[in-house]
């Protein structure tokens, strides 16, 4: 998410001057050269990581216009980003070690062994891209720790009068000047499939193109196991998430709300995890992040923004035109896991509906010939054999009258999603999980 939103914020430098329709072709070289970095360091053993990509593929549009890019939440101006390749990526510390980072997928660069940011020690970023270009960032360092005290949820109404349930988190920090801080999340979450069945289709042998019909086996065959029966989804949050304690008198976040889920969603329907991870940030990092998140709002990118109204703490090396934007991050980590069921929160009350619309539906067992002439006539739905050849649908049952169906078949069938989870999540128990 912050990759895509330090490209609205290039962007939102060269729109400066434009106030209705406006001609972008003209300053995509120019804006190819920002290189965009984002890299945190935490306090954890474990391999760090850099991420590097730059700005790409801007549509020149209208500012009334509505389009709009799911990842960004960006309205007037389609957003992507390509990723930066083959970049040498270290991190020295004035203590004399260096930490080289490789490549493991495109754009993502991971430290060849683990390490831990420590405590009052100073860490510098250098990126050298593959056309030669260096970039340093300052020094960074972290000063004391934070702690969570609590995460909890509460059923209650949110600023648009929705029911549902806000996800709170409690924290400190040991060091009185600490006073601001950022939040991540992970959330899993069971589902359970509520048209399984222990039998499912399996189709052998298909030839749709076979005259004067289709050729194929259709069997109806136990399932091994309850595979597709329950299953885990999982979620990252993809906003800025951050508060402050600056005005308080005690140093501590207290009822902090990290997400609200609408009691309707249905990654609550059964039992619902989250683990929320809370960073301590310095001034800088703070107002860094503060602003970008501030360029998230369509209003806000046409706003009159100058350049230099953000400033990262990475800078392009020697005399050049290409440019940066980023921040290098030393901090420190703590999370917090909590758990709850629906029935906790919502006893004796429906459950929210499923990710799908489920029910059960039949169509013929066959279909006319890929490679047969002339008209067909035909109106039907797809027919069982071809949706399972797509792995469209799940077993339901036998179309015992052949009620069901405008085009009625011998068997009733479901969208896959409904009598199989894995097509929405995973069937592996996570290892953290409780129930």
């Amino acid at each position: 998410m912050i990759r895509y939103l330090f490209s609205i914020l290039v962007l939102s430098f060269l729109v400066v001057s434009c106030i209705d329709t406006f001609d972008i072709n003209s300053e995509i070289e120019n804006t190819d050269a920002a290189l965009i970095v984002e890299a945190t360091l935490t306090n954890e053993m474990k391999k760090q990581v850099v991420y590097l990509s730059r700005p790409s593929d801007f549509t020149a549009v209208n500012k009334e216009d509505s389009i709009y890019d799911p990842v960004v939440r960006l309205r007037p101006i389609p957003i992507t980003v390509v990723f930066e390749r083959n970049a040498i990526v270290v991190v020295t510390d004035d203590l004399g070690n260096q930490y080289d980072f490789s490549e493991d997928s495109p754009g993502k660069y991971t430290s060849d062994i683990a390490f831990a940011a420590e405590q009052m020690v100073n860490y510098e970023l250098r990126v050298t891209t593959l056309e030669g270009t260096s970039y340093t960032s300052d020094t960074e360092s972290y000063q004391g720790t934070s702690q969570i005290d609590d995460v909890y949820v509460v059923r209650e109404l949110n600023a648009e009068n929705k029911e549902g349930v806000f996800i709170y988190v409690d924290g400190s920090s040991n060091d009185p000047d600490s006073k601001y801080f950022r939040y991540e999340y992970e959330e899993t979450y069971k589902i359970i499939a509520p048209e399984w069945q222990n039998k499912d289709f399996v189709l052998t042998n298909y030839d749709p193109c076979a005259l004067p019909v289709p050729t194929y086996e259709l069997e109806i065959v136990d399932r091994e196991n309850e595979l597709g029966k329950v299953c885990y989804g999982k979620q990252l949050s993809a906003d800025i998430i951050q508060n402050s304690t600056l005005n308080l008198v005690d140093n501590k976040v207290v009822r902090f709300p990290i997400r609200f889920i609408d009691r309707n969603n249905y990654i609550i329907s059964h039992r619902y995890s989250i683990l929320v991870k809370q960073y301590m940030q310095s001034s800088i990092a703070y107002n860094f992040y503060n602003i970008l998140n501030s360029f998230s709002s369509s209003e806000s990118v046409f706003s009159g923004i100058q350049p230099g109204a953000i400033e990262g703490n990475i800078q392009v090396e020697g005399k050049t035109d290409n440019r940066v934007l980023g921040f290098f991050e030393v901090t420190t980590v703590v999370e917090n896991r909590m758990y709850f069921n629906y029935a906790d929160l919502f006893p004796n009350e429906p459950l929210p509906d499923y990710v799908h619309g489920c029910f059960p539906r039949s169509s013929r067992e066959s279909h006319v010939s890929y490679c047969a002439t002339g008209l067909s006539g035909n109106s039907c739905p797809l027919s069982i054999i071809e949706s399972v050849n797509i792995d469209l649908i799940s077993y339901y049952g036998l179309n015992d009258g052949g009620f069901v169906g405008i085009c009625p078949g011998p068997y009733v069938f479901t969208y896959k999603a409904c009598g199989d989870c894995t097509v929405i999540g995973s069937s592996v128990v996570p290892e953290f999980w409780e129930e």
